[in-house]
């Protein structure tokens, strides 16, 4: 499958990083470099493109304008935005699914993007996608905006999964388990990165791995070697830690 794809950057040694490092992909067509929207504009008003590595931070104009236009297509090009943010300040790329690359470019994290957006255009994904980028960009630039949905990335594939569906919330690693009624789902986020964006008044921090609906709570148990275990309404036993009970039992 040949992949026609798009780089709008201001500095020309990224951009030139970029393209010779995408080389190394045969299927990967480069449909044209841009030095700014207002030229990206123009290219993508004459041809196509699958993929963008679009720049956030340019001088004209953010590339955040030109992702919020093209978020409004019906099926738009996949994004996959390319920043110099440190790690803790893409939460936002990882809620909603969006892929991202950090500079200076890394190898082998640019092969896992072109590995997933294989996928993605393998299994047309490109509406869903849509979906999961005007989450994004209609949140603005606040990010510490209430969040209502999360985007789930499996293999090729989005689902929208709304906060308001979520029951709690366990970490497993560099991933959490949404646990929804009846399933779960796995996110690739961290746990206290993804509580930074929940509403404190909806959720509540009880364990170090744990955070559960404050509307789920039920009921409060010390087991037999002095620890405390939670019940929720849902039926899922949770441990709680010392340091987040007071909170626990004002909660309550």
């Amino acid at each position: 499958m040949t992949v026609r794809y798009l780089i709008v950057d201001d500095e020309a040694p990224s951009r030139a990083n970029l393209r010779l490092a995408l080389g190394a992909h045969p299927d990967w067509v480069l449909a044209g470099e841009c030095d700014g929207t207002a030229a990206a504009r123009g290219l993508l008003a004459a041809q196509d493109a699958d993929v963008i590595f679009l720049d956030i931070q340019m001088p004209a104009e953010s590339g955040l304008v030109l992702a919020r236009e093209i978020s409004r297509l019906p099926a738009p090009p996949l994004i996959v935005f390319v920043t110099a943010y440190s790690e803790h300040a893409v939460d936002a790329f990882d809620v909603h699914a969006l892929d991202y690359l950090l500079k200076p470019l890394n190898d082998a994290r640019l092969a896992q993007t072109v590995e997933r957006i294989g996928a993605m255009l393998g299994q047309r994904q490109r509406e869903a996608y849509g979906a999961a980028l005007r989450d994004y960009v209609d949140a603005g630039t606040d990010r510490k905006a209430v969040l209502e949905r999360i985007n789930v990335r499996s293999v090729g594939r989005i689902e929208q999964i709304l906060v308001a569906d979520i029951l709690w919330i366990e970490s497993a690693g560099n991933y959490v388990e949404l646990h929804l009624a009846g399933r779960t789902v796995l996110h690739r986020i961290t746990l206290n990165r993804l509580e930074t964006l929940l509403a404190p008044g909806d959720f509540l921090r009880v364990h170090r791995g744990a955070i559960v609906r404050r509307s789920e709570i039920a009921r409060l148990d010390t087991v037999g070697d002095g620890s405390y275990r939670l019940t929720l309404r849902c039926g899922a036993a949770v441990a709680v830690s010392e340091r987040y009970l007071a909170a626990l039992k004002s909660a309550m």
